[in-house]
């Protein structure tokens, strides 16, 4: 099991990127493995695939455990907040979110993404519009990962 801690990482520059609907990234802190995501700019958080979710005290420290991408490896994290969030059909759950980062399209970014059982779902990954407008990325509705 990992005990990872997040570091402050330097962001992109101000300059604007854009972005297509469906792109490629990877999370550093949990595997070099490339996963396919979608930006959501009708989400405002992200979410990521996550099982085995729980909240643990490990030598009288609370930390919240989780397998990123539904595999085996367990990822146990002291820096978590719960919040609702209500999802595209209106019903409201309570998640997880952590602060990692993300690396797309070569550039390392600070996120802070929910964590979901997405295994049903076709991206492991969803992106929100807040994480778009705090790193000044835009979206080509047309455009594909590069």
């Amino acid at each position: 099991m990992a005990d990872i801690k997040t570091s402050s990482i330097a962001t992109k520059d101000a300059q604007s990127t854009t972005l297509g609907v469906f792109e490629t990234a990877y999370f550093p802190e949990f595997s070099d493995n490339i996963v396919s995501i979608k930006i959501d700019t009708g989400a405002y958080t992200g979410a990521m695939h996550a099982t085995k979710i729980r909240v643990a005290t490990i030598n009288g420290n609370t930390k919240l455990e989780f397998a990123p991408f539904g595999g085996d490896k367990l990822v146990r994290v002291s820096d978590f907040r719960r919040s609702s969030v209500t999802s595209s059909n209106g019903s409201t759950a309570t998640r997880y979110f952590i602060d990692t980062v993300i690396v797309l399209r070569g550039v390392r970014y600070n996120i802070t993404i929910s964590l979901a059982d997405r295994g049903k779902m076709k991206y492991p990954v969803i992106i929100g519009r807040k994480f778009l407008r705090a790193n000044n990325l835009v979206i080509d509705p047309n455009g594909q990962s590069q």
